[in-house]
């Protein structure tokens, strides 16, 4: 028989590349949307990328902020796959308006999953939740490590992933009866879209190619296909349950470093290229009077010594690409849709 998975916030960067894999795999599927209205892009997204058949793909409307429609999203799934995070459209002003809905999003997907006696839940968490209070350099952060909730520089996004997992491990503890759970928690990410929507991530590589100055920001990427893969992996292999794993290529990148490589690989960009580069000192300073300087001051911190190796070993599971074949896959990604003139 043939398994069906509920892929939340099909229409996301990472949700329809997601969508994309199972169906080349050939599993059922179904995926939430907040509006109808998404349901043709995400049509013509896939068939644009060689999918002809939609016969196993279902669409339910449903929000994370509402408990409507959520039992008939989950009936006859046997995973379920937590990418959507709540939308905001304009930048909230309090912790809370993000914080409450993360939290609350998550546990009403748990509490539907477990209702529907689907099998297992994997949850789209962050690497923000992981490795953002180690800045011990010679320590590796694995996923055994957890974010302090109250880092100084740690951005109401991460802050409210960070909490959201938190909130569904307690949930599985305390309710989960017998409900499986994993979470994925993935560095910044990149890689080839598969249309013109894009992850917030590609935003460092329009600074990039903004021809601003630059810090020496150093970063852990991983490209969407891993990350779409080790969801798909994480619900079916028996070992992942109970587990995190940590979604990352080998090895860092800075983002001078994508600059350099730009320049010698995509030289029609060059013009656009940054070449200044915004000193450390002047980082830290800022970080005194500012959210986003205080933001890149920790992301100076941190230490990029990270593990994939659980994903490696129990997932085996290997990166599809490195990071300069990632940060080359994305520019050209962003050409392709126009997101920058070459």
């Amino acid at each position: 028989m043939v398994e069906k998975v509920l892929v939340t916030g099909g229409t996301g960067f990472v949700g329809t590349q997601i969508i994309f894999q199972l169906l080349q795999k050939g599993y059922e599927v179904k995926t939430t949307v907040r509006s109808m209205a998404s349901k043709n892009k995400l049509l013509d997204v896939l068939k644009q990328n060689g999918i002809s058949s939609f016969e196993q793909l279902q669409f339910v409307e449903a929000d994370l902020s509402k408990d409507d429609h959520w039992d008939e999203a989950m009936d006859g799934c046997d995973y379920v796959l937590s990418v959507a995070s709540p939308v905001f459209f304009e930048v909230p002003k309090e912790e809370a308006q993000v914080m409450r809905p993360a939290i609350e999003g998550i546990t009403r997907i748990l509490k539907a999953a477990k209702a529907a006696k689907v099998k297992r839940v994997v949850m789209t968490s962050n690497f923000g939740a992981v490795g953002f209070s180690n800045k011990d350099k010679n320590v590796v952060t694995t996923e055994a490590d957890w974010t302090d909730p109250n880092e100084k520089g740690l951005s109401i996004y991460e802050k409210s992933k960070l909490l959201a997992e938190k909130a569904a491990w307690d949930f599985i503890q305390k309710e989960g009866r017998g409900l499986e759970f994993v979470t994925i928690n993935p560095v910044a990410i990149f890689g080839p879209a598969l249309s013109a929507h894009i992850s917030g991530s590609f935003m460092l590589l329009e600074r990039v190619l903004s021809g601003s100055a630059i810090p020496n920001i150093p970063l852990n990427i991983v490209d969407v296909r891993d990350v779409a893969d080790m969801h798909i992996r994480a619900m079916t292999n028996p070992q992942a349950n109970g587990e995190r794993f940590i979604a990352s290529a080998d090895g860092q990148i800075t983002l001078p470093e994508m600059a350099e490589l730009l320049k010698r690989k995509r030289p029609e960009l060059a013009t656009k290229i940054s070449s200044k580069r915004v000193p450390n000192w002047l980082v830290n300073l800022g970080a005194l009077f500012n959210q986003e300087a205080k933001e890149a001051a920790l992301l100076l911190k941190l230490n990029r010594d990270i593990s994939n190796t659980k994903a490696k070993q129990l997932l085996n599971w290997q990166p599809v690409a490195n990071n300069e074949e990632i940060v080359l896959a994305s520019v050209d990604s962003m050409v392709k849709f126009k997101r920058i003139q070459s």
